[in-house]
């Protein structure tokens, strides 16, 4: 039996009136039928969440939009749900969940027309945020998308930029995996249950941005992820940032709903250009012909957004002097940096002469490429810079 189902009928008005604001959202996030802009219109009426779960059918079908299913839904919600239970998954799992009440609820996403009724948050949603990239792209990419997506997210992590994706195979996990390398923050916004890792090689991954940052969802534990759930994941996704990088994406990707959600809240997009013969970058350039800006590096980007970053803290301009600040070397660095010369060498060379694993050494030339002190050739031939 539920939670209210062992409560005498005389207790449960109380009780009601005892539940957190916060709960009684969990509770309406949880009810079919029932979306960000319904639980809008039912605050504007009832003043608080847990008066909402308190009205009858009748009461409930006063307010515009509400018909008598979704009525009927919230009004026998106890039979229907498993409040308690859900409580119970959010403690047991280590999650947490913020409303628009919470100061660390995401400001731009409170200003999109639905934005979600809560965030279900592994790791922590902090002021930071605020200044936030979107970098998005096919599950199905070329080698030149996945380097150019870890290279973006480098730099924009490197100076402070939080960068957002959707956790997918593909951009996304490039797009993470760049931050990551930068020590930067990062968000995954997720298209299912925060328990369920989708894609699930991105288990180990989805732990390390949750302690670099924030894995969130809006939906309730044990979601599967469906064809509705990813355009809903998009819009956060667009919602919560300053603008949307489409970094490779053929004309049917997920990626162009998010920059056109991007486009209706009023965000800046970006496209990165690729082959005039490949599939893969047809949307993008799709979406340059259509007025996006074209995106060559993050100084296209953080060029939009100027104000919001003081220029000690910005890769510099074509005229300036064509190195990232703070050249500062990793340990890991450093070894791959005298492992390279003039010459070009291959990564196995230069894993022979570091002494480093191979998946170290590959982090630490993103690292040195971001900051100008080496240079990628064909072939995964390095160079350093003259």
């Amino acid at each position: 039996m539920r939670a209210l189902e062992l409560l005498a009928p005389r207790f449960k008005k109380r009780y009601l009136r005892l539940m957190e604001s916060k709960e009684a959202l969990i509770a309406l996030n949880l009810i079919e039928g029932v979306g960000p802009v319904r639980v809008r219109q039912l605050l504007g009426h009832f003043g608080e969440a847990p008066a909402i779960l308190q009205a009858n059918a009748s009461q409930l079908q006063q307010v515009r939009g509400i018909g008598t299913e979704v009525a009927e839904n919230i009004s026998m919600w106890e039979k229907s749900i498993d409040l308690a239970g859900e409580l119970k998954r959010i403690a047991d799992f280590g999650c947490h969940v913020v409303t628009q009440m919470d100061e660390n609820y995401p400001d731009l996403l409170r200003q999109i027309y639905d934005p979600p009724v809560v965030l279900y948050v592994k790791g922590e949603l902090t002021a930071k945020d605020k200044n936030a990239v979107a970098l998005v792209g096919s599950r199905q990419t070329t080698h030149y998308g996945i380097e150019v997506a870890r290279k973006l997210a480098y730099q924009l992590a490197y100076v402070g930029v939080t960068v957002v994706s959707g956790g997918a195979r593909g951009i996304d996990t490039a797009s993470h995996q760049g931050a990551l390398a930068a020590k930067g923050r990062t968000i995954a916004v997720l298209g299912t249950g925060i328990n369920i890792v989708f894609p699930p090689e991105n288990n180990e991954l989805f732990e390390r941005i949750a302690s670099n940052g924030a894995v969130i969802t809006q939906f309730p534990f044990n979601r599967p992820a469906d064809k509705q759930s990813f355009p809903i994941r998009n819009r956060i996704v667009a919602g919560m940032t300053l603008g949307t990088v489409v970094v490779e994406a053929n004309l049917t990707s997920g990626a162009l709903i998010t920059a056109n959600m991007a486009v209706e809240a009023g965000r800046q997009v970006f496209a990165v250009p690729g082959r005039i013969d490949s599939p893969r970058s047809k949307g993008c350039h799709e979406l340059i012909k259509k007025g996006a800006k074209l995106c060559e590096g993050a100084e296209d980007i953080l060029s939009e957004f100027e104000y919001l970053f003081p220029g000690s803290n910005r890769p510099p301009g074509a005229g300036e002097t064509g190195v990232l600040p703070a050249l500062t070397l990793s340990d890991n660095e450093q070894k791959a940096y005298d492992g390279l010369d003039h010459e070009e060498r291959s990564i196995d060379e230069i894993i022979r002469h570091s002494g480093l694993p191979s998946s170290a050494v590959s982090v630490a030339l993103l690292g040195l490429e971001m900051k100008r002190l080496v240079r990628q050739l064909q072939g995964k031939m390095f160079v350093k810079n003259k």
